[in-house]
């Protein structure tokens, strides 16, 4: 664990609020248009088709921006993108309801994915130095944070719409108030290099492997593509409770319309709950178990679900799903993050990049598998999204605590103990 100067505990503590602030900030901004989107619609006389055609434009965007990313954080630091990416985030939704037309709709939409997926790389590569300097696993505080953060962006623009109150004028007003409040969060933000918080390397001589000397190494990619994996298996888990779990309950099942939204609420609900919680469990245990037992849950949660469909069996399924996959995506990224043989940040923006690849293709995956079967054939994926989770959960780092880098997947298991918070 690297040591820290008698300063650093009450500067961790503040760069933990600024990073959840940051979590936090980044999904209300979007969240807070979601319930408005609607009158958008209604306002350009979009068909349904051509407003998820202008709304499938972020995800683009996120594709194409999102590999940018370590250029950017190495040029101007995780802290300034993350901060001031929000504050241009806010002013792309705010000029949302301005758009005169389909095309200008989209190319803001395209806009605002492109920095969304930045900010999501920065946010978490600041947020993975303050868990460097806590020395014990706090990230997956952040992504709990960040579904709070959505669920209060969606209560907001609610509130809004039954108020009345003009669209340009809520989302001028919540962008304004929302863009303060990142540019004062990074003020709190670590300083310094991105790797200050890290161990100190041994200086490599000229005969040293290429790993030693911070060049990518081809060693590094099959790691690599195992933690991408990982992560389009956590897309895909969670994809199934906001695209599916209402078909499911309504289709296989026969509930009622009421009933049939419980599903995405029993997963989002059980991942929130276990991204809060999870911290806890991955300092007492280790990252990969945990993960391994959440692949296990996914599994067999979704397995009862499919193989007894009812109400009680599919929100149980669900729950077990959401709370099976809530530490992964994190997981994931740490261990990327700290993958040794590739240059800082690359790791991180990888397993990003092919998250949102995830997201892409999942809802378009089951879909085809539902047409051609049934959707209950379709959503075995998550069961086998879970036995996947159990294939490639070695590649994660087994250490507990965030201080130490990832052992090698080939390596026999590491018997370190838990880490030492600072304070």
């Amino acid at each position: 664990m690297p040591t820290t100067s008698p300063a650093a505990p009450l500067a961790a503590r503040r760069a933990r609020v600024a990073v959840s602030t940051v979590f936090f900030v980044n999904a209300v901004l979007y969240a807070n248009l979601v319930p408005r989107l609607p009158e958008i619609k209604d306002r350009l006389g979009l068909s349904n088709a051509e407003l998820g055609t202008a709304i499938a434009a972020m995800p683009l965007g996120a594709l194409a921006a999102g590999l940018l990313a370590p250029a950017l954080i190495q040029r101007l630091g995780s802290a300034r993108v993350a901060s001031f990416g929000l504050v241009l985030l806010a002013a792309t939704v705010a000029c949302l309801p301005l758009a005169p037309a389909w095309v200008a709709l989209a190319g803001l939409m395209l806009v605002a994915g492109a920095l969304d997926s930045v900010i999501d790389v920065a946010q978490n590569a600041h947020g993975f130095r303050v868990q460097r300097a806590y020395g014990r696993s706090i990230v997956n505080a952040f992504h709990g944070l960040w579904s709070v953060g959505a669920v209060v962006g969606g209560l907001l623009g609610t509130a809004a719409a039954g108020l009345g109150v003009p669209l340009p004028l809520h989302l001028a007003v919540s962008g304004s108030v929302f863009a303060v409040v990142a540019v004062v969060a990074y003020r709190f933000m670590l300083p310094g290099p991105e790797d200050a918080e890290r161990d100190a390397p041994a200086e490599p001589d000229a005969d040293a492997p290429a790993v030693a000397r911070g060049r990518p190494s081809g060693r590094a990619l099959l790691p690599l593509a195992a933690l991408g994996g990982l992560a389009a298996c956590g897309a895909f888990v969670e994809d199934a409770g906001s695209s599916w779990g209402a078909l499911f309950l309504r289709g296989e099942v026969g509930a009622d319309a009421a009933t049939a939204g419980l599903a995405f609420v029993a997963l989002s609900v059980a991942m929130t709950v276990g991204r809060l919680t999870g911290d806890r469990a991955v300092d007492r245990f280790g990252q990969r178990r945990v993960a391994l037992v959440g692949g296990a849950g996914i599994a067999a949660g979704m397995g009862l679900a499919l193989a007894v469909p009812s109400v009680a069996t599919t929100l149980v399924g669900f729950a077990a799903a959401g709370l099976g996959v809530a530490t992964l995506v994190p997981a994931v990224m740490h261990a990327a993050d700290e993958l040794p043989g590739l240059p800082h940040g690359v790791g991180l923006t990888v397993v990003s990049w092919l998250l949102r690849v995830g997201f892409l293709v999942s809802p378009t995956a089951v879909g085809l598998v539902a047409d051609a079967t049934s959707l209950r054939v379709g959503l075995l994926g998550v069961v086998l999204a879970g036995l996947t989770v159990l294939a490639l959960g070695r590649f994660l780092v087994d250490a507990r605590g965030a201080g130490d880098a990832p052992s090698d997947p080939h390596a026999p298991p590491t018997t370190a103990g838990p880490a030492t918070a600072p304070f």
